[in-house]
């Protein structure tokens, strides 16, 4: 089963990421991968991690917002496809109501906060840091700490 997501960018075309050390949010350009860029470090602790650490609890949760009704459509077509054989003239078995399906979540939106940052080594992957943060600041390609 495939359940489509994707993720709102702000009108500067970053997503926001959440470091799995610190904790902090910072947001990423988005665009190709760069096949240079694995493991991702975070630009606020310089941390590393594997390039699908980064969701924030919100993204966590609106996947499992999304996937909660898939799966109970899926449960409930199941449980009605495995029943239908079941019949002769002494046994009678059917399902009578319906699986209780949660409601879709409302989707994610992504605002416009945070200011751009550009490491002097990997200028082409900028990253968007907290406002009140004041570095130093890391690469996100390499880990390397430059000052703004």
């Amino acid at each position: 089963m495939e359940i489509p997501m994707s993720l709102p960018l702000d009108h500067d075309g970053f997503v926001r990421r959440e470091c799995p050390h610190c904790i902090n949010q910072f947001k990423w350009h988005h665009g190709p991968a760069n096949e240079e860029a694995e493991p991702y470090y975070c630009p606020l602790c310089g941390q590393p991690a594997g390039p699908d650490s980064w969701w924030t609890q919100e993204q966590v949760d609106y996947a499992r917002g999304l996937i909660a009704p898939a799966a109970a459509r899926m449960v409930e077509d199941e449980l009605k496809n495995a029943l239908k054989p079941i019949r002769s003239k002494y046994v009678k078995v059917g399902v009578k109501g319906s699986v209780d399906t949660p409601e879709a979540p409302s989707p994610l939106t992504e605002p416009d906060d945070m200011v751009i940052v550009t490491s002097p080594c990997h200028s082409y992957e900028p990253v968007k840091v907290p406002e009140d943060t004041s570095g130093p600041y890391h690469c996100l390609v390499c880990g390397q700490a430059f000052a703004v």
